[in-house]
């Protein structure tokens, strides 16, 4: 059924629990040079380590061995100090920490679909307006959607959000649904829930959802249309049923939706039988 999202609220009930994804994407793009060659980098943000260390991908003419030293475009140096398979662990060689480099000199991520330079309104515009907590590569872009007054408008019909496994509980035993805004937050509660228990946990995940799976927390889905032959597109496929997503998919394209980061959404029940 074709709407508009500011009618979500229309589509829940009272006593269901959206979930949302607070991350707060970090300028995670910088540009600089080799000290020894002048040749160019690019590197891109995989996750921050301890220290002043960073996982990183690294876009250079000829790929770096350890102890390669790098020049930010600020005159930051960094230093090449181990590899895991395609990335590269990179340490902040003077004073500051990676964050605050970060902060001072990186360039927000935009898709490479984006055939442009970040621009000053991109550092808002690919944040949703629940981010809070820094960490994000990428946007939550389901989470785009939403707005302050939509937020507010379904807080009127009684959402709440707690810590989250008291409050998915609380949802549940009231017989209320939990409507997860993205794929990184089914994924973040199915993780949590792998045994059928939902329990506290921080952390990395390596769960591949596909066809088959047990889906034992989440209801419905908030989430944008995906590309063809994509692990989110599995995702979506396993939870809804790859039939109806098709389904859907054929619709999108028929009623000319958007895709991508800033595309539309769709919203999701579970398949019956899981």
């Amino acid at each position: 059924m074709d709407s508009q999202f500011s009618a979500l609220g229309e589509r829940l009930r009272a006593g269901d629990l959206l979930v949302v994804n607070d991350t707060k994407v970090l300028p995670a793009r910088l540009f600089g040079h080799k000290a020894e060659t002048g040749g160019k980098f690019e590197l891109m943000l995989e996750r921050l380590l301890a220290g002043n260390e960073a996982l990183v991908q690294l876009r250079t003419s000829k790929s770096p061995s350890l102890g390669t030293r790098l020049i930010t475009q600020g005159g930051v140096n960094l230093e090449v100090v181990g590899r895991e398979g395609s990335f590269f662990r990179v340490v902040r060689a003077d004073s500051g920490s990676f964050l605050e480099l970060l902060s001072s000199e990186g360039q927000v991520p935009l898709p490479p679909y984006i055939s442009r330079a970040p621009a000053r309104d991109d550092e808002a515009r690919y944040q949703t307006v629940f981010a809070e907590k820094a960490g994000a590569v990428a946007a939550p872009t389901a989470g785009l959607h939403f707005d302050d007054l939509h937020l507010d408008r379904l807080r009127e019909r009684d959402w709440v959000t707690p810590e989250v496994v008291s409050a998915v509980t609380e949802a549940q035993n009231r017989g209320g649904r939990v409507v997860a805004v993205g794929t990184t937050v089914v994924r973040s509660l199915e993780s949590a829930a792998e045994d059928g228990v939902l329990r506290a946990r921080e952390g990395e995940t390596s769960l591949f959802i596909k066809p088959g799976f047990q889906f034992n927390v989440v209801d419905m889905m908030i989430t944008n249309f995906h590309l063809p032959r994509s692990t989110l597109m599995v995702l979506v496929s396993a939870f809804a049923g790859a039939e109806r997503i098709k389904e859907v998919y054929r619709h999108a394209v028929q009623a000319r939706y958007r895709f991508f980061s800033y595309g539309d959404a769709m919203l999701l029940e579970a398949k019956a039988g899981l």
